[in-house]
């Protein structure tokens, strides 16, 4: 498949779509690239063939409209929740071709409960767990297995609904927030509790069809806010890919024993997994790659980071998978560069952010021989202020990790606004969360 897609939609306004957008321009298939509803970095001058629309993303039929409006050849899902609500199952109706998963694909992430039977299901390495629906069950099994313990909201909770409790108390004060408070709505009204795994924590993304899948370089978060991965978690601090100690045969034991069951599991069960699944996987101290968890879109900051080794016909790469004829000919993984994030955060953040801060350094990171993804900000006439937690992803890739990560910082150093929060040691530490989750 390599027909002309004259346009591609793009959905999402975070960094993830900043990268996904300038890789599908990239593409000879794509004349020009919509991201809505965008942000400041998408409605940039020098990127002719990114421009931005309008969207609310919880209006489903809304952004059905805005695809045939635009006569798009390709929509592209940045985020899990219109995925999870049904958002390409619309589209298909429409007959509106989409790179992403059908809303019953997408209860790998939207249910943490449906996804560890399904592991079991399927025979792929796990934690234990045990799920309940009331705090007078989660307190005897809690009692039963003691601490540390692993309390999860079932649903969809914006990367807060996971306490590792190194206490029975904790746990269960855990247990009653999402279970009693709701403080998590109805996503914590089922709650999985899950032994601790202790290892190393990689993300792995495979880009499927259906049935073929491509797997792309292991990538390495970074989600505590401080360095030394000390403080609160946040979405992510940064990012290098590939991670060192995932070597080929690592790598394909974990394509053997998650990827491929999960997606013939899929399959067999008939919900066929379209789109690029993102699997967190625990490498424990024997080696074992277990299964944390499954989303059903590319990771933030990872995709930036894994944008940067991608060359070629990526607008037609998802087209293919989109089209159920995944073929991975249409690009080149770059398997012998490093590529390095750096996310620069707000004033405040990850608690109580500070908008409204000028940036500034833009173009002189640019000359670092980096490149700078937006995420939270905005413009406000010819200049870029905050807009959110994490503002820019700053990205750079080298021969060599060092290069990679010299670049990284040089070009992060260079920008500047007031508050600015950044980890000076990306890649240099094991982030605390694998060692213990």
């Amino acid at each position: 498949m390599n027909a002309l897609l004259r346009r591609v939609l793009v959905l999402g306004s975070g960094g993830r779509e900043h990268a996904l957008a300038r890789a599908i321009a990239r593409s000879p298939s794509a004349p020009e690239v919509i991201v809505a509803p965008g942000n400041g970095g998408t409605e940039q001058p020098g990127e002719p063939r990114i421009r931005r629309a309008q969207v609310d993303l919880a209006k489903l039929e809304e952004v059905a409209d805005l695809a045939e409006r635009e006569q798009v050849g390709l929509v592209v899902v940045g985020p899990e929740a219109p995925l999870v609500q049904g958002l390409v199952d619309l589209l298909e109706r429409r007959g509106i071709a989409a790179f992403g998963p059908k809303r019953e694909a997408a209860r790998l992430e939207n249910s943490k409960a449906f996804l560890k039977d399904f592991a079991l299901r399927h025979h792929i390495p796990t934690a234990r767990h045990h799920t309940v629906t009331s705090l007078e069950q989660a307190k005897a099994e809690i009692e039963l297995r003691g601490a540390p313990i692993v309390v999860k909201a079932d649903g969809l909770c914006a990367g807060k609904g996971v306490v590792v409790a190194e206490s029975t108390e904790e746990a269960l004060d855990a247990a009653k927030a999402m279970l009693v408070d709701r403080v998590f709505g109805e996503a914590g009204s089922v709650v999985v509790l899950e032994e601790c795994l202790v290892g190393r924590e990689v993300s792995v993304h495979a880009i499927s069809d259906g049935e073929r899948f491509l797997v792309l370089p292991p990538a390495r978060d970074h989600k505590r806010i401080f360095d030394g991965d000390r403080g609160p978690n946040t979405g992510g601090m940064g990012v290098v890919c590939p991670a060192s100690d995932v070597g080929p045969e690592l790598l394909a034991r974990i394509e053997r024993e998650i990827i491929g069951p999960t997606l013939r599991g899929m399959k067999a069960e008939g919900h066929p997994f379209k789109g690029v699944l993102f699997a967190g996987i625990m490498i424990t101290s024997d080696g074992t790659p277990m299964l944390l968890e499954h989303n059903v879109r590319f990771g933030d900051p990872e995709c930036e980071a894994l944008m940067e080794l991608v060359e070629g016909d990526f607008a037609a790469l998802l087209a293919s998978a989109a089209a159920g004829e995944l073929e991975p000919s249409h690009v080149k993984i770059r398997h012998d560069r490093h590529s390095v994030v750096v996310v620069l955060a707000a004033k405040g953040y990850p608690a109580s952010t500070v908008m409204g801060a000028v940036i500034s350094g833009l173009d002189a990171a640019a000359k670092a021989e980096a490149v700078v993804h937006h995420a939270g900000t905005r413009r406000r006439g010819e200049a870029y202020e905050v807009a959110g937690g994490r503002v820019l992803a700053v990205t750079a890739s080298g021969r060599t990790f060092d290069l990679a990560r010299d670049r990284a910082y040089r070009a992060a150093d260079a920008i500047r606004f007031e508050g600015k929060q950044l980890r000076r040691d990306i890649g240099q530490t094991v982030p605390r969360e694998t060692v213990l989750r």
